[in-house]
């Protein structure tokens, strides 16, 4: 009877988290589509969005109806998405890895995807237009397998005989990155003008480039893949206790290290394509989680999701209105957001 009242009292305690999470984000989206260079009422924006679906409510001017439909809500969208992917991303790489240091541009996982998404701008832009599929998919894809390729190399590195430790991966994960940034300066030296501005919008993230077509890619990319880290939620938390541990509780340690790599991979490989290098997400985002509510990743992966959610779009709230009427890079607010936090942890771990 303790025991069922314990797990009853753990779910509804999960609900009431996930839901206070959803309307926070829905709070920060509401602020987010009012605010910017061209501020708009909430009541303008219900009745733009009311108008959109079917419901006409009041009026409103078509310049309106422009920057709320056309720039800022695909913007918001993509943010959510990203933010989200990137935050269970970290969550599940700091799970599979057991190490709470860990986190996608750590360990060279977003490097590896802006490197093979510079080759693919560089070296690759004959092919992509006389191929449709490629320019639908292309830089996704080629970003997805650098990424993949990457987490597998510090993987590899950083771990071994079933465990590895703080310091290994860290290391690992500079070297990773440090041979990425090597090869994209060297990809750049051939690359011409327009290659080289659109290698900005990687190295400091950016959302401005949202448009109603590329949302469909990030939904499909990042969201299949989430789901699938959720339902491993079980497995993770018998893998905190050991690889060992898990095996004797009937896990398929394997198959769970391949799903998680892959879907993890493919998630911050989107993301990074469509939205360039978003730093510190991916560490911040599963510690607060953690700190806040425990370590269960029945709870962490899908509050992970919200809370990435909300912290970048936060960002990108702040990146617009900050400096009106120019626009900051988003990597910077989560730079400057992450840089202390993870400065925190460091001086934690020495006590």
């Amino acid at each position: 009877m303790i025991v069922s009242g314990l797990v009853k009292s753990k779910k509804h305690l999960n609900y009431w988290v996930l839901l206070s999470l959803t309307v926070i984000l829905c709070f920060v989206l509401l602020i987010s589509l009012t605010k910017g260079a061209y501020s708009l009422d909430l009541s303008e924006v219900i009745a733009i969005i009311s108008n959109s679906i079917g419901f006409d409510l009041s009026r409103f001017e078509s310049r309106s109806a422009g920057v709320l439909l056309q720039i800022r809500l695909p913007r918001i969208l993509l943010g959510v998405l990203v933010g989200g992917g990137l935050g269970i991303a970290g969550a599940a790489l700091q799970g599979l890895f057991r190490n709470p240091l860990v986190e996608p541009g750590l360990i060279g996982v977003s490097s590896g995807s802006a490197l093979f998404a510079v080759i693919f701008l560089v070296l690759l832009p004959g092919i992509v237009g006389t191929v449709p599929l490629l320019a639908d998919f292309g830089l996704p894809m080629f970003a997805f397998f650098g990424g993949l390729l990457h987490v597998l190399a510090v993987y590899y590195l950083g771990t071994g005989n079933g465990g590895g430790n703080t310091a290994t991966i860290i290391l690992a994960g500079v070297a990773i990155n440090a041979m990425a940034g090597a090869l994209i300066g060297l990809t750049l030296f051939y690359a011409d003008d327009a290659a080289l501005r659109s290698f900005t919008f990687w190295s400091l993230g950016d959302l401005s480039g949202a448009s109603w077509q590329k949302l469909p890619i990030a939904a499909i990319f990042i969201c299949i893949p989430s789901l699938l880290l959720m339902r491993g939620a079980k497995n993770l938390n018998a893998m905190a206790l050991g690889e060992k541990e898990a095996f004797y509780m009937g896990v398929n340690v394997k198959q769970t290290k391949v799903i998680l790599l892959v879907a993890t991979a493919l998630i911050v490989g989107v993301a990074v394509s469509l939205s360039g290098m978003i730093g510190f997400v991916g560490l911040i985002v599963p510690h607060l989680m953690r700190i806040c509510f425990g370590a269960d990743h029945r709870l962490v992966l899908p509050g992970s999701f919200l809370l990435g959610a909300i912290l970048l779009n936060f960002s990108d709230l702040l990146a617009r209105t900050i400096a009106i009427p120019a626009e900051m890079p988003i990597g910077v607010i989560t730079s400057l957001l992450g840089a202390p936090f993870f400065m925190g942890l460091i001086y934690n771990l020495k006590k």
